[in-house]
């Protein structure tokens, strides 16, 4: 069972992700696990990526699709993945697409988390970050027991740059634009399935196990 997680930037796609690789026993992979892994383990593909990281610049796609199936030739994916993250735009899909036919593979499953902006900018403009431990939590949906401090080291919590609203809204416009067109894209393979995101995240989970039916 071979699934990419679409959706917006803050729709849930990773809770899902992880709650499915933990369900179905295939792994959750995202590009930068697999690029940290590589640099660590100091692969020739590790190396590469990282002249490229060093001087601030974007791994090049194909640089990315080699890791990517390169990742998949691990024994934990035997039974399938759920890839979050990637691929964020056309050409990425396409060149995955042309590496996974070579390899005599396609992808099974994209599921499109469908959450609204607005919805969106309200719940990331929610989230609050420990200074401290780095927890995180939400003033509405997971609140701390004393507002404004951390119920696991006491220290005080902040709004971060990137769940800012108009950081947020930055975000979303870059999403529509680079990467919405992907849900037409696998539309168009007949893969697409939608869920809504703005149900509790069990009821979202308990969608998508449906549609996958097993």
């Amino acid at each position: 069972m071979k699934i990419i997680m679409l959706g917006a930037p803050g729709a849930g796609k990773g809770t899902q992700a992880k709650m499915l690789a933990e369900k179905y026993g295939i792994p959750h992979i995202s590009t930068g696990d697999i690029f940290r892994a590589n640099i660590k383990e100091g692969t020739e593909l590790g190396k590469k990526a990282k002249e490229y990281m060093d001087k601030g610049l974007l791994v090049p796609d194909e640089l990315v699709v080699d890791l990517v199936m390169d990742r998949f030739k691990a024994d934990d994916c035997k039974k399938g993945y759920i890839l979050d993250g990637f691929p964020r735009t056309i050409p990425q899909a396409e060149a995955l697409d042309k590496a996974l036919a070579a390899a005599g593979e396609k992808m099974d499953y994209a599921i499109n988390v469908e959450v609204p902006d607005e919805n969106i900018v309200n719940r990331m403009s929610g989230r609050r970050a420990c200074v401290g431990c780095g927890a995180t939590y939400h003033i509405k949906y997971n609140p701390t027991k004393v507002e404004g401090i951390c119920d696991v080291c006491g220290k005080e919590l902040i709004l971060r740059d990137d769940d800012k609203p108009e950081t947020v809204l930055n975000r979303l416009k870059v999403y529509h634009d680079q990467t919405q067109p992907l849900i037409d894209y696998y539309g168009k393979a007949g893969i697409v399935r939608e869920v809504d995101g703005t149900v509790d995240m069990n009821d979202v989970f308990n969608a998508i196990v449906d549609i996958l039916g097993e």
